[in-house]
C-alpha cells in the first residue's frame, strides 16, 4: 500500500524535541500508527501495543513493571485502554525530563480521554489526526485555511483544479488511506466492515449495554442530520431509544472522533441567538455509506447534496488546522430570525464570514447576511463564498469566491 505523507508528520517531529510526551489521538484507520512507524524508523524507539491482551493486563495491574519492560523512547498503541499508566509515565518524566520519551497514540479524542489532563499537564504535546484531507491526497502543502488573498493564491498553485462531479466523488469516496491510496477499491464494502470492526467494538468497550442494532439505526439517523442543528429528539424517534440514550452515544462518536460540533457564535454585543450547535462528520464518505448512496453521481442531485457538500466543506477546513497542530475557532452564526452564517472563523482579532454553496455562479445576494456580524465586539473583515465555481475570483474588494479544490 502506497504510503501518504502526511502534513502532521513535521509537527511531530518539531514537539518531539520539546515534550517529553507526545499524544497522537483521532479515530480508528486514519493513519496514526503508520505515521509514526515510519517516523521512528531506524531510530531505537521501542514499540508495544495495547490490542495485546496480555501487555494491556500488566499496564493495568502493574504500570511500573510495564515501563520496566518498555523503556524509554517508546510508542505506546491504544494507550485508552490502560489510563493506569499516566501516573506512571508523569513520574519518569519528572524525574528525567527527557524529551520525546513517550510518544503515546489513543483512538479517542484527548479531552474526552479519561485521566491523561490530570496527570500530563504540562508534560504533553496533544495532536489530533484526521483521515486524509484534500491537501494530503493532492499532495499539496497545508496551512490553516484563511481568507487572505496571499494565502489562496499559494494555494492554488498547489492545487488540483475539480470540478461538481470530482468534488461529489471524493465526498462519496470518502478520506480513509485504505481507500485513497488503492488498497480498498469500494468504499462501500469498506465502510461496512469499518462499522463492524472498529466503530461496533470501540463502542461496546465505552459502554457494554449498547444494542448493536439500534447503535446502527441511531448512527444512520445521525447520518442523516450531517449540516444541521442538534436534534436529539428526533435523532432518538428515528432510531427507537429515549433521549437520555441518545446524547450519551452522541458523546461516544464524539469520543471516537467520528462526528464534532460547530457552536454558534456569540458574544455579548449579539443578541437573540441560538445556542444549539451543529452536527458534522470528519469523514462523508461513512454518512455516504451510512445514509444509503449508491454512487456520487446520485448524491450530487440527491437531497442530501446540500447538506453533505457544507459537511465536506467545514470538515476540510478544520482538518487544515488540525494536520497543522492548531486548534480551529469555527463558528455558524443563526439568530431567531433563522438568519445563518454558514461558517464563522476567528482569527487574530477578526472574524471571517463564509458561506457554502454548490452554485458555480454566486451573487452579491449571498453576502448579505454578513453584515449581521457587525454589530459584534470583534471586527469583521473579508468574507468568501465557497463554492463550485472553477477559479478564484471575487464579489468585491471585501468578498472574495473560492472553490472547493482549494480548500
Amino acid at each position: 500500500m502506497k504510503y501518504i505523507t502526511r502534513n502532521l508528520e513535521h509537527v511531530v517531529s518539531q514537539v518531539t524535541k520539546e515534550y517529553p510526551v507526545v499524544l497522537v489521538t483521532g479515530p480508528r484507520q486514519v493513519g496514526k500508527t503508520t505515521m509514526l512507524l515510519k517516523l521512528m524508523d531506524g531510530t531505537n524507539r521501542g514499540y508495544v501495543t495495547l490490542d495485546d491482551w496480555n501487555e494491556r493486563n500488566i499496564a493495568k495491574t502493574d504500570p511500573e513493571l510495564f515501563l520496566q519492560l518498555h523503556k524509554p523512547p517508546i510508542l505506546i498503541d491504544e494507550v485508552q485502554y490502560a489510563p493506569e499508566l499516566f501516573t506512571y509515565i508523569k513520574m519518569h518524566v519528572d524525574k528525567t525530563h527527557e524529551p520525546g520519551a513517550f510518544w503515546l497514540i489513543g483512538s479517542q479524542v484527548f479531552k474526552l480521554m479519561k485521566g491523561v489532563q490530570e496527570s500530563l499537564a504540562g508534560r504533553v504535546a496533544v495532536l489530533s489526526l484526521t483521515s486524509l484531507s484534500q491537501a494530503e491526497i493532492c499532495g499539496g502543502a497545508m496551512q490553516p485555511f484563511t481568507i487572505d488573498m496571499d494565502a489562496l493564491t499559494a494555494r492554488k498553485a498547489e492545487r488540483t483544479e475539480a470540478d461538481t462531479r470530482d468534488i461529489f466523488e471524493r465526498i462519496y469516496r470518502g478520506s480513509m488511506p485504505t481507500i485513497v491510496s488503492g488498497a480498498n477499491s469500494n468504499s462501500q464494502i469498506f465502510y461496512s466492515s469499518y462499522f463492524s470492526t472498529y466503530i461496533e467494538r470501540d463502542v461496546m468497550e465505552l459502554s457494554d449495554t449498547i444494542d448493536s442494532l439500534k447503535f446502527f439505526r441511531f448512527i444512520t439517523a445521525v447520518a442523516a442530520r450531517c449540516g444541521q442543528m442538534l436534534n436529539t429528539a428526533d435523532i432518538a424517534r428515528d432510531a427507537d431509544i429515549n433521549q437520555i440514550q441518545a446524547k450519551s452515544w452522541l458523546g461516544i462518536l464524539e469520543t471516537l472522533g467520528i462526528i464534532f460540533y460547530l457552536h454558534p457564535y456569540s458574544n455579548n454585543m449579539l443578541k437573540r441567538l441560538v445556542k444549539t450547535p451543529k452536527l458534522y462528520f470528519y469523514d462523508t464518505g461513512l454518512v455516504c455509506y451510512l445514509t444509503k448512496w449508491s454512487n456520487a453521481e446520485t448524491l450530487e442531485s440527491g437531497a442530501m447534496n446540500g447538506a453533505i457538500l457544507e459537511n465536506y466543506v467545514v470538515a476540510e477546513i478544520m482538518k487544515t488546522y488540525l494536520n497543522c497542530g492548531k486548534e480551529p475557532y469555527l463558528y455558524y452564526y443563526r439568530d431567531k430570525d433563522a438568519k445563518e452564517i454558514d461558517i464563522v472563523l476567528e482569527h487574530d482579532g477578526v472574524l471571517n464570514p463564509m458561506e457554502i454553496k454548490k452554485t458555480s455562479n454566486p451573487g452579491t445576494e449571498l453576502i448579505k447576511v454578513f453584515n449581521l456580524l457587525d454589530k459584534s465586539s470583534t471586527p469583521r473583515s473579508k468574507g468568501a463564498v465557497i463554492c463550485m465555481k472553477p477559479g478564484l475570483s471575487a464579489i468585491d474588494r471585501d468578498n472574495y469566491i473560492v472553490p472547493i479544490w482549494m480548500i
